[in-house]
């Protein structure tokens, strides 16, 4: 395990897994985030979803003093290196659902650009195409497509994390609930008529609703990027 790199976000994915388990912080720690001996497997305190994984993921150390992003200033802020980095292109994360019909039992939940500040959206895998809001992508900025779209939020955001984390947060919460209940709501259809190929409507249907939850994300963040330029001014300055 790389010392450097790989012990503290070790550190803090057990210390989010499991924190009744260990003692991750204090004097009286088992482990900290430069621990040699943190085990390389552990059983964690509940079961995880795809939206604990995403978070972790996401991870910037947030809620101990090294958050990059922290406004006071602790001396260990961004000593290590984040998990959810600003080169992050794609992110994944294959769902195989044990107890639901075998057509419809891969779910992929996809995330483009930085995933600290982009959404995990989920589709169904057993499909011929994908819609074109993911697979339709050029080297052209657009916000026609979730890749393009989801960086500039993030390029955005980044520059003005606090007043920014909120809408953004909320934004990330909108895709992953409504994205579970489209796919609670095609899973009982294609269970009651048999008719698998909906799964092709139910994924146009998710990005139908990832297109819309981040454009009015990407409006909220430019909107507070756009107050927060250097160049501002009040109207009672002279």
């Amino acid at each position: 395990m790389d010392h450097i790199y790989n012990t503290p976000r070790a550190w803090f994915m057990g210390r989010y897994l499991a924190p009744k388990s260990h003692r991750w912080d204090g004097p009286d720690a088992e482990f900290g985030p430069e621990s040699d001996d943190i085990p390389w497997s552990l059983v964690p305190d509940r079961k995880v979803a795809a939206e604990d994984v995403k978070y972790l993921l996401s991870s910037h150390y947030q809620g101990t003093p090294y958050n990059p992003y922290s406004g006071q200033d602790t001396g260990k802020r961004g000593i290590y290196r984040s998990i959810g980095i600003n080169r992050t292109g794609v992110t994944s994360i294959c769902q195989i659902r044990g107890d639901a019909p075998e057509a419809l039992r891969g779910i992929e939940w996809i995330c483009f650009g930085p995933t600290t500040f982009a959404a995990m959206l989920p589709v169904y895998a057993n499909v011929d195409a994908m819609p074109a809001y993911l697979s339709d992508v050029t080297l052209d900025t657009s916000t026609e497509n979730f890749y393009w779209s989801s960086r500039l939020i993030a390029a955005l955001a980044d520059a003005n994390y606090a007043s920014c984390a909120q809408p953004v947060e909320r934004y990330q919460n909108a895709v992953a609930t409504r994205g579970r209940r489209l796919v609670l709501e095609y899973d009982r259809r294609m269970a009651e008529t048999g008719d698998f190929s909906l799964t092709a409507e139910a994924n146009e249907k998710l990005c139908a609703m990832a297109k819309e939850q981040t454009i009015a994300a990407l409006n909220k963040v430019l909107l507070d990027a756009s107050e927060h330029m250097k160049n501002g001014y009040n109207r009672a300055d002279n």
